[in-house]
Parts: C-alpha cells; structure tokens; sequence
C-alpha cells in the first residue's frame, strides 16, 4: 500500500509539472504605425488587420504547433525620427521580423536598423519601387510599386478619360508623393501627353486656393493630386467648391473615405484613383477578410491598407511555416521563395530581380460619394 501511494504521489506531481508547464514562447512581429498625425486614417486601419489576421492565426491553433502570433504594435506619430526610435524598441523585445507603415518616408528610418540586424522587415504599404534595392535582403514589400500604380492612373488618364493636358499637384514634403508624381509624369509624357502645370504644396496645408487659381487658367483637362490622405480629401473639396469639374486622378493616398467624408457626396464626383485590388472584389479571400474585420472591429474595413496589414502578417506567418522556423534568418529565406502566395489584395510572387511582388492594380472611381472599380491594371513582369 505505501508502495502505491509513494507511486501515486509521484504521478500526481509528475501530473501537475505537466499542468503548469510554462506555453511555448510566442512569435513576436512588431508594428510600426503612424496611429496619429497625417498617416492616421491608413495607417490605423492597417494596424487592424495586422492584429485580426494574427488574432486568426491563433485562433486556429498558432504557428509551430502551438506557438502564438503577438504583435507588438507602435505609434510612431507620422514623424521620422520616431519611426528610428520605434524600431529601436521593437527590435529590443525579441521580435522575429517588422512590418509596418504605409509611406517610404517612415520605412527609410526604421528598416535600415531590422537589415543591420539581420530581421526582416515587410512593409505593408509603403509603394517606393527602390526600397529593397536601397535597404537590403530583409526588406519585403506588400504593395505593388509606384511605377505600377502610376502607370495604371496614367493609362486611364489618357485612354479612358481622353484627357492628354494634365496639371500635377504634388505634396512635396514626401517621398511617396514626389516619386508617384514623378512616374506618373514619364508615363503621361511616353502616351503622348502634355504636362501644362506643375504645382506644390506641403502635408499639413489647408487653403488650396492659390493652386487653384492656376489651375483655373491652366488648360488642364485633369488634374493629378499626389497626397497623402489627410490633404486628399480637402483638395477635392476645395477643387469642387471652385467650380472646377475636370476629373481629378490620383494614387493610393486617395484610397480614404476622407476622400468623400470631407467634401461630401454632392462635391465627390469624377475622382478617379489606383489603387490595391480589394474594393467590390467577390474573391473568398477578400470576402472572408471583410467578414472577419467587421465582427471583430464593427464596421467594414475602411480601405485597402486594412487588407495590406493583414496581408503583412500573413506573408511572415506563410513563411515560418513554410520554414518550419520562427528564425529571423530561415523566414528571410521562406520570404525570398514565396510564390502566388493568395492574399487578400492579390497573389503575391517575389519573381523581380527588384524584389517588387507583381500584383493587379485597380482603378476605383468616386461619383457622387459611390465607389466603383473601373478596371485592374496589370504590370508586365519585369
């Protein structure tokens, strides 16, 4: 009998190590948003569906057989010295890759120091063609390029709303802004149109009227407005109230509702943007996404950079486990070998020596404060 006891007791505590026996070790991503300032209403959203789609990840059963997905996220306030300052953090608390932001100016601060150490950083919408030729093997790129989606609105500026004098408004604070206007100009110029103004502003400006009034006398048959969203909004409004009603183009800084909250239904009307393919799209990726997002958030996703922070953490999570390996050095390598990986704004291959995914671009229209997708703009593969 003692004999049995002594036999039971040691089942018991074998038993009850087992119980508290201590939950593997999560997989850190961290998250490097402007939650405030200018970049808020892409960014935040973007943010969203980075924790939803790993919220689902663990959902099922975490990564690793049983490891779960933690996102570590930071508001770095659209400001650039505080990107440095938020990757300094994030890198300091064991993550195993970055990902983050929505405009190169925030990538180039914070990218730099995942690359020295060797971790990968995806941006989830961030569109400067360059950046992983200019940062490294561990930067990765959600979006398409900036070439690409220029090229898009460009080719329906001039085929499909058959305006060939175009003005070009450009926030000159940002490099996504000045380098989508810069391809977009070498587009219009190659289909055989005319640039007849050139004209600037700054992120963070409110009256418009001066580029308005020349504008006005400029001949222009459309207007091409390179924002962020903040500005996207009030420069259709203010373009509106002037009377003006040539159409007005632009990229994905105008994928906002700002861009018909701001001026309203009546004054959103003939703005045209390319942008990421998610809006109206019927595939089950796509509508499974909006589903999720809106019982977890409760309302629709707000625009595409939603699905491009869940498309972020789904490209690392794919690659550990392809991988088999939370490694920051093995998910590098998975990343490098992804091919027709099913997200939610579109398969994503990394097969360009430039390290740019080829993706279909949409074209989305704005009439009377409606959305609509026009066409998708496919890249050539180069």
């Amino acid at each position: 009998m003692k004999r049995l006891l002594v036999l039971l007791t040691l089942a018991a505590m074998v038993l009850g190590t087992a119980a508290v026996a201590p939950a593997a070790e999560p997989i850190k991503i961290g998250a490097l948003y402007g939650l405030t300032g200018g970049m808020s209403s892409i960014d935040t959203p973007s943010l969203n569906g980075a924790k939803l789609k790993a919220k689902l990840i663990n959902k099922s059963g975490g990564l690793l057989g049983g490891r779960q997905v933690e996102i570590l996220g930071v508001d770095t306030k659209t400001d650039q010295k505080a990107s440095a300052m938020g990757a300094k953090k994030v890198l300091s608390e064991g993550i195993v890759a970055g990902i983050g932001y929505s405009d190169p100016a925030f990538v180039l601060p914070a990218a730099p120091l995942f690359q020295k150490q060797g971790i990968p950083f995806v941006t989830s919408g961030a569109t400067l063609p360059t950046l992983p030729k200019m940062i490294g093997d561990c930067m990765f790129m959600t979006p398409f390029g900036d070439d690409d989606q220029s090229y898009a609105i460009a080719d329906y500026t001039v085929k499909k709303l058959g305006a060939k004098k175009i003005a070009v408004w450009t926030d000159n604070s940002m490099d996504f802004t000045k380098t989508l206007s810069r391809f977009y100009k070498e587009r219009i110029k190659k289909l055989g149109g005319e640039i007849v103004l050139e004209d600037f502003f700054m992120m963070g400006d409110k009256d418009f009227s001066a580029q308005i009034a020349r504008l006005k006398s400029s001949g222009a048959e459309a207007v091409f407005v390179s924002s962020i969203p903040n500005e996207a909004g009030l420069s259709v409004k203010q373009i509106r109230e002037a009377g003006l009603k040539l159409p007005i183009v632009s990229g994905d800084g105008f994928d906002t509702e700002l861009v018909t909250t701001v001026p309203g239904a009546t004054l959103a009307n003939d703005v045209f943007f390319a942008t990421h393919t998610y809006r109206e799209d019927t595939r089950p990726e796509v509508l499974d996404f909006i589903k999720e997002y809106k019982a977890e958030y409760g309302h629709d996703p707000e625009n595409a950079f939603a699905a491009l922070g869940f498309d972020a953490v789904g490209l690392i999570a794919d690659a550990v486990t392809r991988a088999g390996s939370a490694d920051p050095a093995a998910i590098k390598k998975a990343l490098r070998a992804t091919k027709d990986y099913k997200a939610v704004t579109g398969a994503i291959t990394y097969s360009r020596a430039s390290g740019v995914p080829v993706k279909g671009v949409s074209i989305i229209s704005v009439k009377n404060g409606k959305y609509k997708v026009e066409e998708v703009w496919y890249p050539e593969a180069k």
